[in-house]
């Protein structure tokens, strides 16, 4: 990281790291090193950076089969960690990569809560920061047996991801659940986009869902859902201790047999 804020120090840049120290331990059930090493590490890589160097990796709740509300409340805790550990303005700004979903309204609606959670949870900190939201689709519903259809869904995650206000969205190849990275995929992934955006003209909107009755009363709901669910993990501890004694892991398979 050092390196890397030398070499850009002079020039004009538009640099993001990506780091989640959470992530890594939700993902693989281990810190690198431990959890005081790790956020000491973390400081130093935040205190060293003039460029974004935090991430939320919510990604991991919805491929793993959490429901919408439980994924809007986990990246919530998860983040509220981050805030409670370090000074609130050392963490700013603030990434949460989301994972995109086939329910299409509802996956608009999503995006769009999880910055009224963030703006609720910044404020009580004092601060006031918008949060990066980097989506892209889910691999939960991508299928082995038709390519074709894998095409179709990330063509409507896209979409909402973008009608949800992402800041950036990054399509998925088609076949990136039973092949390795190829230049073909990752062209016709491209080509997705630059389709919606050049044929589809959705560059050309600002916040269009907004003042829709049906998606705002959604975003809503989903709000407040989300942020019941996010006092109660911390009434219960924290999203660390419960992660550690399992009950996030228990919800989350819960809901993942459900949607099965």
């Amino acid at each position: 990281v050092k390196k890397i804020s030398d070499f850009v120090k002079d020039k004009p840049h538009n640099l993001q790291l990506h780091t989640d120290i959470i992530g890594n331990l939700t993902r693989t059930g281990n810190w690198f090193y431990n959890l005081n090493e790790d956020h000491r590490i973390l400081g130093e890589i935040l205190s060293q950076s003039d460029f974004p160097a935090l991430s939320i990796d919510a990604t991991l709740y919805q491929n793993a089969g959490a429901n919408i509300v439980q994924q809007l409340a986990y990246s919530l805790a998860h983040a509220n960690e981050y805030l409670n550990h370090f000074d609130a303005k050392f963490v700013l700004p603030i990434n949460f990569k989301v994972a995109v979903g086939g329910n299409y309204f509802f996956e608009i609606a999503k995006l769009r809560a999880l910055r009224l959670l963030w703006d609720t949870l910044a404020s009580e900190y004092g601060i006031s920061s918008d949060c990066r939201i980097i989506a892209q689709p889910t691999k939960r519903n991508k299928t082995l047996y038709d390519y074709n259809t894998n095409m179709l869904r990330t063509t409507t995650e896209c979409m909402s991801a973008i009608l949800g206000g992402a800041d950036t969205v990054i399509n998925l190849p088609y076949d990136s659940v039973y092949h390795k990275d190829n230049s073909f995929a990752e062209r016709i992934a491209r080509n997705q986009l630059l389709i919606l955006k050049n044929e589809s003209y959705f560059d050309q909107g600002a916040n269009p869902a907004a003042g829709t009755y049906y998606i705002e009363t959604l975003t809503r709901q989903l709000a407040e859902k989300a942020l019941e669910l996010f006092k109660s993990i911390e009434t219960g501890g924290g999203f660390l201790i419960q992660l550690k004694n399992h009950i996030l892991q228990k919800k989350i398979k819960e809901s993942a047999q459900k949607e099965q």
